[in-house]
């Protein structure tokens, strides 16, 4: 009873905060919801018992990159981004992007519905879920974990120097 309390709770975080993300008119209102919905994702999964999702959801992204965030969000110039043009006439390109997403989200909902009565094979091997995820992205994806950390650090220094006004 109190899980499905906790989970309607933290569902109503997670679309509440997603809605308010885009509706809102200033980006700071949006990061501020975009959090909110974050924290209701990472409630939804520390009820699954996901606990290395959980800590890794609140510390990534609600305190990492949301701090990006309105980092960037504060040395942008609003106002003179609100002057120029928002559009820019690609709409048949956005339509057409939207429609082949649509085409593979409905894809891969039918073949999941047809593996849904399927058995599953049991876990064969032995650890916890954290130490088999640390084994994996340090063993078989170092690298590419290694070169999303250079790119990431490329483009906050990219950012602050597009940001920084000319002397």
């Amino acid at each position: 009873m109190i899980d499905t309390l906790f989970f309607y709770l933290f569902a109503a975080l997670a679309l509440g905060g997603a809605i308010f993300t885009v509706t809102r008119r200033s980006p700071v209102h949006s990061a501020v919801s975009l959090i909110v919905s974050l924290l209701g994702v990472a409630g939804l999964y520390l009820l699954q018992r996901a606990e290395f999702l959980f800590a890794a959801q609140i510390i990534l992204y609600v305190g990492g990159v949301m701090v990006l965030f309105l980092f960037v969000i504060m040395l942008v110039n609003l106002e003179e981004a609100a002057r120029e043009r928002q559009f820019n006439g690609q709409l048949w390109l956005a339509l057409a992007s939207i429609a082949g997403i649509a085409v593979a989200a409905f894809y891969l909902i039918g073949k999941a519905a047809a593996e849904w009565g399927k058995p599953q094979p049991a876990a064969t091997l032995a650890g916890s879920n954290v130490e088999r995820l640390s084994d994996v992205l340090f063993h078989e994806y170092l690298l590419p974990f290694e070169l999303v950390s250079v790119l990431l650090l490329a483009a906050m220094v990219g950012a602050v120097l597009m940001a920084r006004k000319p002397a």
